[in-house]
């Protein structure tokens, strides 16, 4: 049956809801470009990479018919980037499977790279009113709250609980607009900390409410220490002032990304060691190991990393190569500071590249 709150919600939604670009564009594409674009991350961020990116790639057949390159360099910054490679793989796919035209069930959607239950259900509900129901961060928080219930979200006997409620509250009319409305809700209204009770449109269905609970839902288990590892980089310099980038394999974290090449220090390794011994294997190269350039620090969902950055001296490849080989990686390239910003880099190294270009000014 229909959720008891859904006229509610549904009345509220559609006088207060934001407009949003991917709103003013009902077409499947629009839906299923926002819809990845904000996995983990925030409305406000997504809006001008989601403008850009539809700017680029109007189409589905533009998307397919780019270079993996460019697809990379329009999502430089946005984060997880094997959602930009699985859009693109997706967009393949359904160019020469599907006539170019977005699937509209959710069991094809599934069957394409980077589509699971809730972005399958997002695209059905919203772009073609299909009955599909969704579950994401804050159908959750809404749902937990509504329910008052202190099960572990974590739990697959949670999460499948959870989707059997979302299907059961389903209305038999504007189901995209609903699924809309809840998460909206759960951004706006329904926050982590401190939701907004008082403009609830639904509170009078909320049991966490009415018990004073609604900030210990939902009930999550506690986290794991995150690992942190160090590793290396090289600005590695020919006898002409270039730089040696490479890419990044596919199949990998950050896969298809440039970065300066380098890699994770081993248990009891020095630096320059370590820095020397991925080189060989990854690019059948030696230098010399000058000093530390720099050091940043990033944060991925799983673990942390200290990259340790130094200048080096390019020495040459390895015999009976002539040039750097493309070993562990999936390219490299010689370039110029000013060439860099051509290539698509994650977080740590573009924070290099800001660093080379701040020292460079300094000397202007």
């Amino acid at each position: 049956m229909a959720a008891p709150f859904a006229e509610q919600l549904l009345n509220w939604y559609r006088e207060n809801r934001i407009d949003r670009p991917w709103r003013r564009d009902p077409r499947p594409y629009s839906v299923w470009l926002s819809e990845v674009m904000l996995q983990q991350t925030q409305v406000e961020t997504v809006i001008p990479y989601y403008t850009r990116f539809i700017g680029a790639f109007p189409t589905i057949e533009a998307l397919a018919a780019a270079p993996l390159d460019d697809v990379l360099k329009l999502w430089e910054g946005l984060g997880y980037y094997s959602r930009a490679r699985n859009l693109q793989r997706a967009a393949r796919i359904i160019v020469g499977e599907h006539g170019g035209e977005m699937p509209s069930e959710v069991g094809d959607l599934l069957k394409l790279p980077g589509i699971g239950r809730y972005t399958a259900g997002a695209i059905a509900s919203i772009a073609f009113g299909r009955a599909a129901p969704l579950l994401d961060g804050n159908v959750i928080r809404v749902f937990t709250r509504l329910l008052d219930l202190d099960d572990d979200i974590s739990q697959s006997a949670t999460q499948k609980k959870l989707w059997r409620i979302a299907a059961d509250w389903l209305p038999a009319q504007g189901v995209g607009e609903y699924n809309q409305a809840l998460m909206e809700l759960g951004q706006r209204v329904c926050r982590p900390q401190n939701p907004l009770c008082a403009d609830c449109p639904i509170q009078a269905d909320c049991r966490a409410w009415s018990a004073g609970r609604q900030n210990q839902r939902p009930v999550r288990a506690k986290r794991k220490t995150i690992p942190h590892y160090d590793v290396t980089a090289g600005l590695i310099r020919d006898e002409r002032g270039r730089l040696l980038i490479a890419q990044r394999p596919l199949d990998g974290l950050l896969g298809g990304l440039w970065e300066f090449p380098g890699g994770k220090v081993e248990a009891g390794e020095r630096l320059a060691d370590c820095l020397k011994r991925e080189l060989r294997e990854e690019l059948a190269i030696d230098v010399e190991v000058g000093g530390l350039f720099t050091m940043v620090d990033q944060a991925f969902t799983h673990f942390k990393i200290t990259l340790q950055a130094f200048d080096c001296r390019y020495l040459g490849a390895l015999p009976p190569h002539r040039e750097p080989q493309a070993l562990g990686v999936r390219d490299w390239a010689w370039v110029t500071e000013g060439q860099l910003a051509d290539y698509s880099f994650g977080k740590a190294d573009r924070m290099l590249i800001a660093e080379l270009s701040r020292r460079r000014q300094m000397l202007l």
